[in-house]
């Protein structure tokens, strides 16, 4: 439902509170400006539109004021030149959908919060200020746009220009066939598809080893919103090990179940050269007791590594000085671990590097701190056994994972 008498509305707290939020979203996405009126160019008058809900129970649900232009008075020639914006066939959206169910791809579809004030104008546009919100003291001046406001003409045609040039630059090829499809490969096996409907976006593929750098192109961030979504992240991972590539996990949890055997064991993995900026790896590692693992960690490792034995063998290491200390703990709650505590690598090389008590010359650039593991093992702390990378719990976290392999190893995880 739409409302578009302001004089009734502005009369409610609440749609002024809206009217003062849709303002301000303009004002951050620099807009407008303020100007002088023109003599060579018509105005083009705004209104307020107050867009409600019908609830199942008959009762009305205020939902958001929007600003929108009176395009209906714009001139062609005049006010705009190009209007068309090429919208999806259906058609596309549900093939789409049909190659994701048949590749059981996840689908995501998400709405472009006031899209249409990302478009950037090429013609010169002159709007009136708006009722209820005149500047006191330039009544007569108008607002000059920027970018695009619901309701003009070229909205659409701004709107698609701008996010085009954005695909472009993320490197996606557009169709040939449908102006609003890209897609985005890298290499024969991986895919990313996107769909454009107007300011609605639907996308999906097989994107998973995305990798994370500093420098990702949105320039500089506020350091204290930083600051609070790694805190929230930390405090996540108390009880969410999979946080880094959650999976679709929100309802699940670390179980810890009473009566199974109590058996002490530990994996550990690395990925090699994973981080984009320095080329360093990163070591996860986890352990549980019985039932659910209970203690986890990714880390990233000090220094290059020349082969993702030498990741996975570092690894193992950071894992052991961890199994090293869970055992002091567990025998300090009367846990005596008489045996050595089982380690999962799924890296062979890693393993046998391991166990050759010889410094040859394909590991004696390593730091000398990371060769203690061979001690370990050697004293009968830890025992460092292969498992296949299908069984490798630590790539539930430390490694992104198709959802089927996920799926396998999650009852492990918990």
């Amino acid at each position: 439902m739409e409302l578009e008498k302001f004089d009734d509305t502005a009369k409610d707290e609440s749609w002024m509170k809206a009217m003062e939020d849709e303002l301000l979203m303009i004002k951050k996405n620099a807009t407008w400006e303020l100007v002088n009126r023109p003599t060579d160019k018509p105005i083009v008058g705004v209104k307020w539109v107050f867009k409600t809900k019908l609830n199942l129970d008959g009762s009305i649900q205020k939902n958001k004021a929007r600003l929108v232009a009176k395009g209906y008075f714009q001139k062609p020639s005049v006010d705009y030149n190009e209007t068309f914006a090429p919208v999806a066939r259906l058609d596309t959206i549900r093939t789409l959908v049909a190659l994701a169910a048949h590749k059981s791809w996840k689908l995501y579809q998400l709405d472009v919060k006031s899209a249409f004030l990302n478009g950037v104008l090429e013609d010169r546009v002159y709007i009136d200020q708006p009722d209820g919100f005149v500047v006191k003291g330039s009544e007569d001046k108008v607002y000059k746009l920027h970018k695009s406001l619901y309701g003009l003409k070229q909205a659409p045609r701004a709107w698609y220009g701008e996010i085009d040039t954005y695909f472009a630059q993320c490197g996606f090829a557009k169709s040939q066939s449908e102006a609003t499809l890209y897609t985005k490969t890298r290499g024969e096996a991986e895919i990313l598809i996107v769909s454009i409907y107007v300011d609605d976006i639907v996308y999906t593929g097989n994107i998973t080893t995305e990798k994370l750098r500093k420098d990702d192109g949105n320039g500089p961030t506020n350091e204290e919103q930083y600051r609070k979504i790694v805190g929230i992240l930390l405090y996540l991972t108390a009880t969410r090990p999979d946080v880094m590539y959650a999976a679709g996990t929100l309802d699940y949890g670390l179980e810890y179940v009473k009566g199974r055997n109590a058996v002490f064991i530990g994996y550990c993995d690395s990925d090699w050269g994973g981080l984009v900026d320095d080329s360093k790896s990163t070591s996860w590692y986890a352990f549980s007791f019985g039932s659910g693992v209970f203690a986890w960690a990714s880390v990233k490792q000090n220094c290059v590594v020349l082969s993702i034995a030498e990741a996975e063998y570092i690894s193992a290491s950071e894992a052991t000085a961890q199994a090293i200390w869970l055992r002091f703990v567990l025998e300090d709650f009367g846990e005596f671990q008489a045996k050595a505590t089982p380690l999962q690598c799924d890296n062979t090389t890693a393993i046998v590097i391991t166990k050759n008590p010889v410094f040859h010359q394909k590991t004696k650039h390593i730091d000398q701190r990371y060769h203690f593991i061979k001690d370990a093992l050697q004293e009968g702390i830890i025992d460092l056994t292969y498992c296949p990378t299908n069984e490798q719990l630590a790539n539930t976290s430390q490694k992104p994972s198709l959802k089927i392999n996920f799926a396998t190893l999650e009852i492990s995880l918990v």
